[in-house]
């Protein structure tokens, strides 16, 4: 029975009930006199009250995923394999992977989430629980990952698609993406209406190495929480999914610490995610009780701190070409004096569009107000990969050698990606009907 899940809340709020209702039943045989008697009274007090705070943390974890097993919660922490495992230059689903990068997972409490697609994975699309291997950091971070239905589809088979890694706030967990944002359910709406391309999401939390928050840093000495999510990360989805390889297909997306991370990730990193969605996230990183030192001491820790301040970066280093989503509330919330300040400071080549409410706070009644317009926006800000997965065509009997060369067939382009420029041949002929018009 896992740690996250619903069966195991409800076994242990039924036994808290039990125990108040044992005590009370039992209370007037207790009250006598005795050693015994007192005895009885002190154990039920006992019983009574760790029942309650069980049923309570167990609640808590399920809502924030401060653990998400009960080996994260013992310590008992696998090492992740040292080498990746092949699969033939094909893509298959999560299921048919072994020892891979990408391992399917239990439900981590996706059981409990209403809404998600159900019925025929190419009419609806789906959502794989799975965990994700570090093959540099040996982390293993617990995720979500949703498909869409073109992923499904005979005529997309070949096809490669954008990516979206959605970071969840701290110390959330990736539940909160899929029951309060609703990132999911969203994205499939937003689909099936063609507000959005199809989209490859991936949901995770900020941190590698629970409960410490890592903030997407790399800890000198410690977790290397960026490693993670520039090169672990996009390693595991491009060996599991039929994902893009170029980092124009490639997009960060965050709230609170997510947020956060989602703008440190592709400003110091503009060659693995291009745009990035920040939903009232920060502009540097501190440390404080959650982190512990994440710089380091001395002059080197004080210049790692500096780097990642984002608007230092603007002040005194090349702006990066990528572009940016920030969300603030000019009312209620702590972030908005400085997301005007980064606002004011970006630069070509980085833009930087924003969502500013009249009033909100930090929280996800603020947060879902701007979940959809920001999926909205960075979906128009990746690029549909328009190289395609080559799958060889059958061989004839007696045939020798594949009928098919890697990759010279033509993929076919979804709705809502760029379409291609025309070759030298299409030019010519182009030319060649202008003059006989």
């Amino acid at each position: 029975m896992g740690l996250t899940s619903q069966s195991l809340e409800i076994m242990v709020v039924v036994l808290a009930l039990a125990c108040v209702a044992a005590t009370v039943w039992l209370w007037p045989r207790l009250s006598r006199s005795g050693v015994r008697p007192v005895l009885g009274r002190l154990g039920a007090i006992v019983a009574t009250q760790l029942s309650i705070v069980c049923a309570l943390a167990l609640a808590v974890n399920s809502s924030f995923e401060f653990y998400g097993s009960w080996d994260e919660l013992l310590g008992n922490n696998e090492q992740a394999p040292a080498s990746i495992s092949k699969n033939g230059g094909q893509y298959a689903s999560i299921g048919n992977i072994k020892g891979g990068l990408v391992q399917p997972a239990g439900p981590q409490g996706l059981d409990r989430v209403t809404g998600l697609p159900k019925g025929p994975a190419d009419k609806v699309g789906k959502v794989e629980s799975v965990r994700i291997i570090g093959r540099r950091t040996r982390a293993i971070n617990p995720g979500f990952v949703y498909l869409p239905p073109q992923y499904f589809q005979p005529q997309f088979r070949r096809q490669r698609f954008p990516v979206m890694v959605v970071i969840s706030g701290y110390p959330g967990g990736i539940m909160n993406l899929a029951q309060h944002l609703q990132v999911p359910q969203n994205a499939g709406r937003l689909i099936a209406q063609g507000r959005m391309q199809p989209t490859v999401i991936v949901m995770v939390r900020p941190t590698i190495a629970p409960p410490r928050d890592t903030e997407c840093v790399d800890v000198p000495g410690g977790p290397k929480a960026e490693t993670f999510f520039t090169k672990d990360l996009p390693d595991a989805m491009k060996s599991a999914y039929r994902v893009g390889r170029d980092p124009s297909a490639w997009g960060a997306f965050g709230y609170s610490s997510g947020g956060t991370c989602s703008l440190q990730l592709a400003m110091r990193n503009p060659k693995i995610y291009t745009s990035a969605v920040s939903l009232s996230g920060d502009y540097a990183i501190k440390d404080d009780l959650t982190t512990g030192s994440l710089f380091g001491t001395g002059i080197e820790g004080a210049k790692r701190e500096r780097e990642h301040d984002l608007l230092w970066r603007l002040k005194h280093l090349p702006a990066p070409q990528v572009s940016a989503l920030v969300a603030s509330s000019r009312k209620g919330e702590p972030n908005y004096g400085d997301t005007m300040k980064f606002i004011q400071a970006a630069k070509s080549p980085m833009t930087v569009d924003s969502i500013i409410l009249p009033r909100g706070s930090h929280q996800f009644a603020t947060w879902r107000r701007e979940v959809v317009p920001a999926l909205e926006w960075q979906s128009q800000q990746l690029t549909f990969p328009q190289d395609t997965e080559a799958v060889p065509l059958p061989r004839k009997p007696g045939a020798g050698g594949p009928s098919q060369a890697p990759g010279s067939g033509k993929g076919t382009t979804p709705p809502n990606a760029p379409a291609a420029s025309p070759g030298a041949a299409d030019r010519k002929r182009l030319e060649a009907e202008r003059s006989q018009g």
